[in-house]
């Protein structure tokens, strides 16, 4: 491990810092850097140890509320408590999260009928996929009137409405992946340009879709905008999805919501007597009316539904010097369990999605106590239900173990990459906050380069465990290894990355592999190391950058205290 002496420390630190503050002012960061100098040594037996542990097929790829549920907390109580970690909930290592578990089975076609009774079908699986929100035992769609409405987005603040003068209720709506001006070269435009905003996530359109009144929602999949295959919507729509447990038993949300493939949406368009390709362009621009298609959608299934409790998992080290004071680690450990069979494998093991993240929480923990206790608490935090859409990290931030306004940021932990040491590394929502100069005096540190996603299209900033504190003010920054890696440059990255999430993403091809080059993990580990104990040792309250949406809720929360 290098040690870099303090005057190297010191002075990088005064770089990067003069070169941040000028921008947005971030506090705190030539503090914390001289006053952490080393960073212990990090233990890539454990980060090996625990990745292949969590991914045997013994924890059948670790679902909520399953037997490998049970093994993995039991599991991970037991690394915590081995890293010298105290119990993070009182006197408990655990959070309940009550979920509700809905399995859709007996799907029928989808059946597209026209006004005078022609009708086309389509298969589930091969060509569309669909479940329930509802605790209901059978969905039934009948005839549902169709609209397409464009990208099914209200953003007022943005003068659009993509629901404006057209009436949903009962009707199935089709809608586009992403935002109106995905497809920019840059990063200016309504919706952030080429980067995606909330609104072009599929969670968002079916919580929209459901405030309209409409019946169900068919999202029309497309690989560049939605950022993956159809066999990653597939192998995730097909199993078991879970949800949180509500009061109305999910009578709040539409009678079901669905993906199709593109080429069924055009079909289906040209049943309607509509091209798909002129509509979705004109979708594009506001102003934008939906439109009637002229015909009716119908399905039905069954819903084997189960109450089940899952847990997040917590340990804390508590802080010298400001113990109410708390920075926080995240990562999730779930995965999809049972899913689609490759190669006669039906176990989705999430090997580095995201058994490396949990094995991190335990490997810093380790390092942390190795270290010394900082002046603040730091909080090792193993959710639950991410894949089902950062369900354990949702209900963590709305019911907080530690409060929200005395929490002063985080570092999320989401699939390490085994590409090999990076020259760069690659920031998720780079730009939002503060933290991005504590980040920035990490980096240079290790000699390493922060740099904006490549891909801010695919919208990874709203698709891990870190947003669910963002959207309540907590800043948290989250970052993967770099896509310059030190072995082949960015061609080599780039065909890594491409290789993952055509053949493994979200598959059972996910595994532990004996031949893993682990010195790029290890490398990422020493800058969350780094940024974690920086937050830790400062008396500073970093937060989100002047004009951020996030910044008014935090400003609220730290004013109360």
């Amino acid at each position: 491990m290098r040690i870099l002496t303090l005057a190297l420390v010191s002075a990088l630190a005064l770089t990067a810092c003069k070169k941040t503050d000028e921008k947005v002012e971030a506090p705190g960061v030539e503090t914390a850097i001289s006053s952490e100098l080393a960073v212990p040594e990090l233990s890539e037996a454990t980060m090996k140890e625990v990745t292949k542990e969590l991914s045997l097929d013994s924890y059948e790829g670790r679902a909520p509320g399953s037997a490998g549920e049970e093994k993995t907390v039991n599991y991970l109580i037991e690394k915590f408590k081995a890293a010298g970690l105290e119990p993070g909930n009182g006197t408990s290592w655990t959070q309940d999260v009550p979920l509700v578990e809905i399995l859709a089975k007996n799907v029928s076609a989808l059946s597209i009928a026209d006004k005078k009774g022609k009708a086309m079908s389509f298969a589930y699986g091969s060509e569309f996929v669909v479940g329930s929100y509802r605790e209901t035992p059978k969905t039934e769609v009948k005839a549902s009137e169709m609209v397409f409405v464009g990208h099914g987005i209200v953003a007022p603040e943005k003068g659009w409405n993509d629901y404006a003068g057209v009436d949903v209720k009962g009707k199935t709506v089709v809608i586009m992946v992403n935002d109106p001006d995905f497809d920019s070269e840059g990063l200016d435009g309504p919706f952030g340009g080429k980067a995606m905003t909330y609104y072009g996530r599929w969670t968002y359109k079916y919580e929209e879709a459901a405030k309209q009144g409409a019946a169900a929602v068919l999202i029309i999949h497309d690989d560049a905008p939605a950022a993956y295959g159809w066999n990653v919507v597939n192998s995730s729509w097909t199993g078991a999805q879970f949800l949180a447990q509500s009061k109305d038993g999910g009578k709040s949300q539409t009678l079901a919501n669905g993906w199709i493939q593109k080429g069924v949406a055009k079909e289906i368009f040209a049943a309607a007597g509509q091209d798909l390709d002129k509509q979705m362009t004109a979708a594009k621009a506001k102003g934008f009316k939906a439109v009637p298609l002229g015909l009716t959608a119908s399905m039905s299934f069954d819903n084997e539904i189960s109450r089940k409790n899952s847990r997040n998992v917590l340990g804390i080290i508590k802080g010298a010097k400001r113990p109410d004071e708390y920075v926080l680690y995240t990562a999730h450990w779930d995965h999809l369990g049972i899913c689609t069979p490759v190669d006669g494998d039906e176990i989705c093991n999430g090997a580095i999605d995201n058994a490396t993240g949990t094995a991190a929480l335990v490997a810093l923990a380790e390092g942390f106590k190795k270290a010394g206790a900082p002046d603040r608490s730091v909080v090792f935090l193993a959710v639950t239900a991410e894949e089902s859409g950062l369900l354990g990290s949702k209900y963590y931030a709305e019911n907080p173990v530690y409060p929200l306004g005395q929490t002063v940021g985080g570092v999320n932990m989401d699939a390490f990459s085994m590409a090999g040491p990076a020259k760069n590394l690659t920031v998720i929502g780079k730009g939002k906050s503060q933290l991005d100069d504590y980040l920035g005096a990490a980096a240079i540190a290790e000699g390493r380069t922060p740099e904006m996603e490549p891909t801010p299209e695919k919208g990874f900033y709203y698709r891990s465990d870190h947003f669910s504190f963002a959207k309540l003010g907590v800043p948290m920054v989250y970052f993967e290894g770099g896509d310059d890696l030190v072995t082949g440059g960015k061609e080599a990255a780039k065909k890594i990355a491409e290789e993952y999430e055509k053949n493994a993403y979200h598959s059972p091809k996910d595994e532990f592999n004996d031949a893993w080059d682990w010195s790029g993990v290890m490398a990422d580990l020493r800058l969350y190391y780094r940024v974690g104990r920086m937050l830790a040792m400062t008396e500073a309250w970093p937060n989100w950058n002047e004009g951020d949406e996030f910044r008014a809720i935090r400003d609220k929360s730290r004013a109360a205290k």
